[in-house]
């Protein structure tokens, strides 16, 4: 799959005023989209079960102001793409693929890797962060209580 990151959206402040968010779904609900076109012809399509938590957790995050984008799961993405959601540099999403910390495939010889690892890679890291977050914090607090 050719990789097309990501386009984020936001809703507008006047926007988010005037849109509510939607109520809880429940077993039975069902979510319906009802489209007017430029012509003012007027469709009604039904969203799948599965697919409404989807745009629950969507219209949520954007009424709080967040950014969000829709992406698959097994999108590849360039290096430099996949650096925008590690948050670190571009060469150094090369050198943990070179290490075989993020598993990739070259198409040419571009590399590319699965959105799907790219978050694992993510979570690990953030994990790894946490950690040392909160050692330093103990550090901090023996330095504090002990005066090393």
């Amino acid at each position: 799959m050719v990789s097309q990151i990501v386009h984020f959206a936001r809703l507008s402040d006047r926007d988010r005023k005037i849109a509510t968010p939607l109520p809880k779904l429940v077993a039975g609900d069902r979510l319906e989209l009802h489209v007017r076109d430029a012509g003012g012809k007027e469709r009604t399509l039904p969203i799948p079960p599965s697919a409404a938590a989807a745009v629950e957790a969507l219209l949520a995050h954007m009424l709080r102001g967040e950014r969000v984008a829709v992406l698959a799961e097994d999108q590849e993405l360039s290096p430099s793409e996949a650096s925008a959601i590690l948050g670190i540099s571009r060469p150094l999403v090369v050198l943990r693929m070179d290490r075989g910390e993020l598993p990739f495939r070259y198409v040419g010889k571009h590399r590319r890797a699965l959105l799907k690892d790219v978050l694992a890679l993510k979570s690990k890291l953030d994990k790894r962060q946490t950690a040392m977050e909160a050692l330093a914090e103990d550090t901090e607090d023996l330095i504090e209580t002990y005066g090393l």
